[in-house]
Order: C-alpha cells, then sequence, then structure tokens
C-alpha cells in the first residue's frame, strides 16, 4: 500500500519561517487537496516533497524509504512525481516526444517497442492519440496540462501531485480533467491537488490539508474544514469568497 509519512518538516528561508513543523500521513490511494492563502507554503512543501528543495528540519517517508535529502529524479525513480503551476513542456518537441523524455530519465531507450507502446497507451488514455506528431507549442492550455499528466504516468508514480491544474483551462476542458484525475486515482494513484478554485477542490477530493503562513491549521473532510472557524477566517472567507474566482486565484503567484 502507498505510504507517505511527513514529520515535523521545518523550512526557512533567510528568517522566513515558511515551514512550521508540518506533519501529515498519507495512506492508499487518497485524492487530497492542499489549499491556502498567498505565502500558505503550499509551493515551498510541494518543492520540498519533491527534491527541489531540503528542509531544514524533518523528514519525509515514501514507502519506508526516506526521500526528504535525496535529488528529485531519484525521488522520481522512488514513486512521486509533480506537475507544476506553469506547464514545462518541451514545447519544440513532438506530443509523442514529451512522453518519452520520462522513460529516459529512468534510463530507457525510447527506440525500444516497450517505451513507445507505453506512450501510446498514455495518448489512448488521455484521448491525445491525434496529436501525437502535433508539437507541444501548438497544444491549448488545457491540452498542455493534460500532456504533463500524460508524462507522470510515463514514471508510473505511486503519488501525483497535480499544482493549480485547473488554471487557464477552458471550462468544458476543464471537465475533462476531472474525469482523468478520477481516473487515475481509481488506478490505485495517491493525488495531491493544489488549487485556488475551491468548486474544483471540494468536489474533487476527500480529504483537505489547509496551510496557513507554514502552519498546517487543518486535516479532514471538506465538511470539516468548510466548518473549521480557523479555516473560515485564515482562507475560505465569507461565502461570496468561496466561488473560487476570487482573492485566491492570484495567490501563490509570488511564493
Amino acid at each position: 500500500m502507498i505510504e507517505l509519512t511527513v514529520s515535523r518538516l521545518n523550512k526557512k528561508f533567510g528568517g522566513n519561517h515558511v515551514l512550521k513543523d508540518v506533519s501529515f500521513e498519507i495512506k492508499g490511494a487518497e485524492m487530497i487537496g492542499l489549499i491556502g492563502p498567498n505565502g500558505a507554503g503550499k509551493t515551498t512543501l510541494t518543492n520540498v516533497l519533491d527534491g527541489a528543495v531540503k528542509p531544514n528540519s524533518g523528514t519525509v517517508y515514501l514507502n519506508g524509504k526516506r526521500i526528504d535529502q535525496l535529488p528529485p529524479f531519484e525521488i522520481a525513480k522512488t514513486g512521486l512525481g509533480r506537475t507544476f503551476q506553469v506547464t514545462r513542456s518541451f514545447r519544440r518537441m513532438t506530443v509523442l516526444e514529451n512522453l518519452y523524455v520520462p522513460a529516459l530519465a529512468l534510463g530507457k531507450s525510447h527506440t525500444g517497442n516497450e517505451v513507445k507502446e507505453q506512450a501510446l497507451e498514455v495518448l489512448e488514455f488521455l484521448t491525445m492519440e491525434h496529436l501525437r506528431n502535433e508539437y507541444a507549442r501548438a497544444l491549448s492550455g488545457g491540452q498542455q496540462k493534460l500532456l504533463e499528466l500524460g508524462r507522470l504516468l510515463m514514471l508510473d508514480p505511486d503519488i501525483i501531485i497535480l499544482d493549480e491544474p485547473f488554471a487557464g483551462v477552458h471550462p468544458k476542458l476543464m471537465e475533462v480533467i476531472y474525469d482523468y484525475i478520477r481516473r487515475v486515482n481509481a488506478q490505485g494513484k495517491a493525488m495531491i491537488i493544489i488549487s485556488h478554485q475551491m468548486d474544483s477542490i471540494f468536489a474533487l477530493c476527500e480529504r483537505l490539508l489547509v496551510l496557513n503562513y507554514g502552519d498546517l491549521i487543518a486535516d479532514g473532510t471538506p465538511e470539516q474544514v468548510k466548518k473549521d472557524p480557523v479555516v473560515i477566517e485564515a482562507y475560505l472567507g465569507t461565502t461570496e469568497d468561496r466561488s473560487g474566482t476570487g482573492h485566491g486565484d492570484e495567490a501563490e503567484q509570488s511564493q
């Protein structure tokens, strides 16, 4: 069973204490939302989990193996992958070539039939077979998000972190992305979704983690979090603020 154990993570940048004794566990194929206001520490936490940033103290274990001191490529091999708020496709490569890149990172040859077959299966899953020979730069914003998800699927990770997967996506394509996220989760993958679109988070996630200025202030079901007075004061605000189109949309851009 998938098991991620985060224990007393602390991260400081100069005098700024960005993560303060953050602890939580993920067991099995959970669908988790990570939310919080601007400056809450969501991006820093993600960067610690994927190895881009090392914590000042604390530990992260994935399936019994300590990963917080490993480089990002080793963590990816261990079973944790993430997308980025701003998509990072190889724009001058085709969609199919983009899917070969993770295989190369794992030491596989893109000339082998196994990798090509896996890439074609991923494209079929994402209903993007017709775009296989298109350059990534020609894709729409939503298609870029799907391509990033496809590259993660090539790594076959146990835990997938999606950073703002709905930002800049047309509402019709957003429903498609919802469906793919649910299907990936149903295949036994744990998902952590970072989003300021509360409607999306509440629709998809069965558990929410709420960060506020480095502190994990809530960990519970969406209904529990909605009613938590500390969360309401820190982030959710009034009813008008909960649509996902208010102050939160610009949040985290500067973090």
